[in-house]
């Protein structure tokens, strides 16, 4: 039986189309015009009296002899050494990473099967404590820590990090958790596995796209975090978004604003590769606790 409700008329669908395509249009446009103007000369990107030259490059093509040039990106990753800010980025994120969904799976999974009314307001406290501003936080460790000489080290801010990023992920991955059934427990235990092996063998491969949904956001929470790494950590060990904003200059030092726009692509392209890499999952993470097992 054909539905009806179904069709669509030729007009609904070409609208519906143009509009999909307006809207990735515009939600794609800051991204390729920062691209592509991280190939010119900061005169042509930032021109006042022509945006064309943006697109045309008659300054780029003046000072370098082309209308492209990687400049920005050399003088970024190179002679400002931006690839020491991305070593330290990567080793924060994985450490935050791995160490928060190391803790999260244990302690969701502990939470989700316990009987105990306390697990519901450690939940609570959780929330309460990830509700606050992460600034507010991070100045209560900056005495201890100028006390103990750890100010300034990578080390140092994962750690920070982890702490503020773990009520997050005891809430994510106690709700997926939640939505798988006791009875795959009982029926592990009951073939002789013990309470971790249920865990380990069973329950992580069902929930396994909520771990990467809840892993992608503690990623995002790292990588793109400025105010924890730019309190913590020194100018020797900066992370990339707080060495970003070193390029921008102060009003006492001059900037270089073309390190600061090719610093951003090279930021950003990663997550586009990342979300595409892993879309399946996070659509399976993210859909998984709205029905349940």
């Amino acid at each position: 039986m054909t539905r009806v409700a179904d069709r669509r008329s030729p007009l609904a669908q070409t609208l519906l189309t143009s509009f999909l395509v307006l809207w990735l249009l515009v939600a794609a446009f800051p991204f390729l015009w920062t691209f592509w103007g991280s190939f010119k000369v900061e005169g042509d990107f930032f021109s006042k009296a022509d945006w064309i030259n943006a697109l045309t490059g008659p300054l780029t093509l003046a000072e370098t002899g082309g209308s492209v040039t990687g400049n920005g990106y050399y003088g970024a990753w190179v002679q400002e050494e931006f690839w020491r800010a991305a070593l330290n980025s990567g080793v924060i994120v994985v450490s935050v990473v791995c160490i928060s969904l190391t803790f999260g799976t244990l302690g969701g999974y502990a939470l989700s099967r316990s009987p105990y009314r306390y697990a519901f307001w450690l939940l609570i406290v959780a929330l309460v404590f990830r509700a606050m501003p992460p600034v507010t936080l991070v100045s209560g460790y900056l005495l201890p820590f100028f006390e103990w000489n750890l100010w300034g080290r990578l080390p140092t801010a994962a750690i920070v990090l982890v702490a503020i990023n773990q009520p997050f992920t005891l809430w994510m991955l106690t709700s997926f958790f939640r939505n798988i059934p006791k009875d795959l427990d009982e029926s592990a235990m009951v073939d002789g596995c013990s309470r971790f092996q249920a865990f380990r063998h069973v329950i992580i491969p069902v929930m396994w796209p909520g771990v990467i949904t809840t892993g992608l956001f503690s990623f995002l929470l790292a990588y793109n975090d400025f105010a924890v790494t730019a309190m913590l950590l020194s100018k020797e060990n900066q992370t990339m978004i707080p060495k970003i904003a070193s390029f921008l200059g102060t009003t006492q030092t001059k900037g270089n604003v073309m390190f600061a726009v090719s610093s951003v692509v090279s930021v950003t392209a990663p997550l586009f590769i990342l979300v595409m890499f892993f879309q399946r999952q996070i659509v399976s993470g993210l859909t998984a606790g709205a029905v349940k097992g």
